[in-house]
């Protein structure tokens, strides 16, 4: 068996796939080992636990969170790679704590839940990152990827590669077709949206090398953490101030709206500064009721809680026209209803970027729309419907496959890892 594992490290939820080498395994039997509860993902969150002083991981760290507890909740930790804000702090417990160590504990809480599972230690490793950590910054986009190294060698990973995270999705499908296929893989995830056109077969799933059945690679820094943001935005945030103006005429700051509908810049609502710069605002909005809401939400730190309940509300109209937002924790408190069009319009232009994304690929690999035979969809974020068809419209002729949506990259890592270091 082997010591190299896959480990999809995502904005919302991370995964680790490993592959047994024993003759009555196959390449295709690959396992995603079970991180919480039985489950395969592990949310990419760590509570720290004020009241019991302890450190928690995953649904655990939600449950606290959303349970009460004193503490300070950390999400969407992957979107700090390759900015400024990866060298700062945060504070916990009146302490403070390097983000660089706050990443460090997560990836190895994740690889010793996986060591656990598996019965082994893990030595070397795959790690899946998105086609572009950062749009349109080299510098700052290999610096990402050079953090996230020297965080995972901190932990105790000797040997570590790097996949894009479409091709490890297009690994796990080439593993259950029996033909010839060439393929767009679509992955949409919580930060990035990626994407690869790849030729993919039975023939030729056993090559270490694979550069030459790559046609192209593309992506962009939009994932379903900017549609929860957006739809806050649109629905949740005017019921806080967000576009009303101060008795001057001059508009309320967007920056607190903005702050608190982005999962990594949550906790920056809650610094000092942010607070007694408010308290001026409320006294000189035209509307103070709404300027007081916002303040009372910040008292009690409920931001998370806040987009938790946007989050909800974009998976919920996959399925539904409309629903029902139940805001208990404002005050006053607020039933909401949120419908789908108001989504699709919030999103819009996101998907319009996205769109151009698919088709400067296209172009890149010089393949026409009509030759693509099979678009496969991954990433928790995929289940966006206007998403999904906006993305199949651009190749029409293309039979539409969905994949394990949390689980098929870190399936292809661990395939990869076999490859590399089996």
């Amino acid at each position: 068996m082997t010591n190299a594992c896959g480990v999809d490290f995502g904005t919302s939820n991370s995964t680790v796939g490993w592959v047994g080498t024993e003759p009555q395994h196959t390449a295709a039997q690959r396992t995603l080992l079970a991180l919480e509860d039985g489950k395969p993902t592990l949310p990419s969150v760590v509570f720290f636990n004020a009241d019991d002083e302890e450190v928690r991981y995953g649904r655990a760290a939600l449950a606290d969170y959303l349970s009460g507890y004193e503490g300070r909740l950390m999400r969407s930790l992957k979107s700090l790679l390759g900015t400024s804000l990866m060298d700062g702090q945060t504070e916990v417990a009146g302490r403070a704590l390097p983000f660089r160590l706050l990443l460090a504990q997560f990836i190895g809480e994740v690889k010793r839940r996986a060591e656990q599972q598996a019965g082994r230690a893990f030595d070397s490793a795959v790690f899946g990152r998105p086609v572009f950590f950062i749009d349109d910054n080299r510098a700052a986009d290999q610096l990402a990827e050079d953090t996230l190294a020297e965080v995972a060698k901190s932990v105790g990973f000797k040997e570590i590669a790097f996949q894009y995270e479409p091709i490890a999705a297009a690994f796990d499908y080439e593993s259950q077709i029996d033909r010839e296929e060439l393929v767009l893989i679509a992955d949409i995830g919580g930060g990035t949206s990626d994407f690869s056109l790849v030729r993919l077969g039975p023939d030729r799933a056993g090559r270490v090398e694979r550069r030459d059945d790559i046609l192209a690679t593309g992506g962009v820094h939009i994932g379903g953490t900017d549609f929860d943001k957006y739809l806050s935005l649109a629905t949740v945030m005017p019921l806080l101030g967000y576009g009303s103006v101060l008795r001057s005429g001059a508009d309320i700051p967007s920056s607190y709206y903005f702050n608190l509908a982005t999962w990594h810049t949550i906790n920056q609502a809650y610094s000092r500064k942010s607070i007694a710069q408010l308290a001026d605002l409320v006294r000189d909005a035209r509307e103070p009721a709404k300027l007081q809401r916002l303040q009372h939400l910040i008292d009690e730190r409920a931001g998370h809680w806040l987009a938790m309940q946007v989050e909800g509300a974009k998976i919920g109209l996959s399925d539904a026209e409309t629903v029902m937002l139940g805001l208990d924790r404002l005050a006053p408190p607020e039933n909401l209803r949120v419908e789908r069009a108001q989504f699709e319009a919030a999103i819009g232009g996101l998907l319009d970027n996205i769109d151009a994304t698919v088709l400067r690929l296209l172009d890149d690999a010089g393949v026409a729309p009509e030759a693509v035979d099979t678009v496969f969809f991954t990433g928790g974020s995929s289940g966006v419907g206007l998403l999904r068809s906006r993305i199949g419209a651009l190749v029409p002729g293309a039979r539409k496959v969905e994949g394990d949506l949390f689980g098929s990259i870190g399936a292809g890592l661990a395939l990869d890892a076999l490859r590399k270091f089996g």
